[in-house]
């Protein structure tokens, strides 16, 4: 071959190397910058994690130790909110402080699932609380094994990329773990005795497990489902004449939130009842006893065992 010709095969060579380079750059670019799941609360961001694993980011906007009702976020997670592939929401009233970025970005034309709303929400049955639909279904595993398959369908249809078989494989792992931990709470709260299984926590948060596990919610320090709320006196006087008559040894207040109103409950009610914190909204940092879902719904569970079987 003479000169001319290899100078020709080697142009062609590099010219071939350098649109094969494009090509795979184009492509790791083209994966970096593809949408991804946008969560909102980091429990159901812990939960998409788990069923979405290295397919596509997963970015959750509320932080560990927060208060659902009232985070905000900043505008570079607003706007990364309209920009998601999928955003996947507790609704039904949670997420009181983003409810209008969520809003926005479903008005964008995002994709986004209500999750609370999609596994059979129960009513509060508080008094007053107007037939509102209560938000905290996570306090019931079961729920969340159907929050589980939502999720997985939600992303295999709308996030781009992912394969529909490792998202499934992975919901369906997870949705065993859940399994696993219903059958464990059943069996711990079956060793307390049926009069003692009575609830009285900082807020109305726990209805989904009182019905899921034979529990009576005889009241809330908060008479709400939310934490923004305030109760009154009257409100105080008739939930301490409440627990006298019916001799609960323990109130359960938020892990994240400042235990000072049931302090305030139990010093009226003039008996020996212990604050027990209970992780009931938030994950907290690693390490803290709720760093995930199965280990926050783990420590809650042996949280009110102990608080119920106090004498």
């Amino acid at each position: 071959m003479s000169a001319a010709g290899h100078r020709s095969g080697r142009r062609l060579l590099i010219a071939l190397g350098v649109a094969v380079l494009l090509v795979l750059t184009g492509c790791s670019a083209a994966g970096q910058d593809r949408p991804g799941v946008v969560v909102t609360t980091n429990i159901l961001g812990d939960i998409t994690r788990r069923i979405v694993g290295g397919e596509a980011e997963v970015t959750v906007l509320m932080k560990p130790d927060a208060d659902p009702h009232s985070f905000g976020i900043s505008a570079q997670e607003a706007a990364k909110l309209e920009q998601a592939g999928l955003v996947v929401h507790n609704g039904l009233g949670l997420e009181e402080g983003i409810a209008r970025n969520v809003q926005a970005a479903e008005s964008a034309g995002i994709p986004a699932v209500a999750v609370g709303e999609r596994v059979d929400p129960l009513g509060y049955t508080a008094a007053g609380a107007g037939g509102q639909l209560d938000p905290h279904f996570w306090t019931d595993p079961r729920r969340v094994s159907r929050a589980v398959d939502v999720i997985a369908e939600q992303v295999i249809a709308h996030v781009d990329g992912v394969d529909p078989q490792v998202v499934r494989a992975n919901a369906a792992q997870y949705r065993e773990a859940v399994d696993r931990l219903d059958a464990e709470m059943a069996q711990r709260f079956a060793g307390i005795p049926a009069e003692r299984r009575k609830l009285v926590t900082n807020h109305h948060v726990f209805g989904y497990l009182a019905q899921r596990y034979g529990f009576e919610v005889i009241g809330a320090v908060v008479p709400s489902g939310t934490t923004l709320a305030s109760p009154s006196a009257s409100d105080l006087k008739s939930l301490a004449d409440t627990i006298r008559a019916a001799g609960v040894p323990a109130i359960f207040a938020d892990s994240s939130q400042p235990d000072r109103l049931a302090q305030v409950l139990a010093d009226q009610v003039g008996l020996r009842v212990e604050v027990v914190p209970l992780f009931s909204e938030s994950l907290s940092r690693p390490g803290r006893g709720a760093g995930d879902y199965l280990e926050m719904m783990r420590s809650n569970t042996e949280s009110i065992v102990r608080g119920l079987g106090r004498s």
